[in-house]
């Protein structure tokens, strides 16, 4: 945890178990970490990324406006579920989508629970996958090209193997409609 922690206020690129699969993460506040994972994973920037947050009540520090359903979604939701707010801010421009949205999941549990409480500011988590791969469930499933290019690997037995549960990711506008991007 504190190497993970100590690599992400360095700037680095860590691998972890998010709660949902194994991911890229690094601080959303910092643009050449972001950008750098962008490179890595050779992603373009048209849908931005997701940041994950330990706690509801930090929602207002990184979304400008929040959809009153948005609060029953994330007090309610029985699996991760990201949601995309129609703007982000306090967190590298490159985090955001090119509308300024942000999609953002509160990790309610679990190893990134903790890394994201104690490093004390959201976590970028992008698919430890090159370009729309299919996400790893073992450590071992990863591309060299992704172990290589990270600063920091989450130390957990190479047998560890995630639970499939990709997450929900709606898209709610501030009049309360929202759109279902991924069931």
């Amino acid at each position: 945890m504190e190497k993970a922690i100590q690599t992400l206020r360095e700037g680095g690129l860590i691998l972890y178990p998010t709660d949902t699969f194994w991911g890229i993460g690094c601080d959303a506040t910092n643009k050449e970490a972001v950008a750098n994972i962008y490179a890595l994973t050779q992603r373009t920037p048209e849908k931005g990324m997701i940041v994950l947050l330990e706690t509801d009540s930090k929602l207002n520090r990184y979304v400008k406006q929040i959809p009153d359903i948005a609060w029953d979604i994330v007090e309610l939701a029985e699996k991760p579920t990201t949601i995309v707010y129609p703007e982000g801010y306090n967190v590298a421009d490159n985090v955001l989508a090119p509308d300024k949205s942000i999609a953002a999941r509160i990790v309610k549990e679990g190893f990134c629970h903790q890394l994201i409480k104690k490093f004390g500011k959201p976590i970028v988590s992008a698919s430890a996958t090159i370009a729309n791969d299919n996400a790893p469930l073992r450590l071992e499933d990863i591309d060299k090209r992704i172990l290589d290019g990270v600063d920091y690997i989450v130390n957990l037995p190479s047998d560890t193997k995630l639970t499939p549960k990709a997450s929900t990711i709606m898209r709610i506008e501030m009049d309360g409609t929202f759109t279902l991007i991924r069931k």
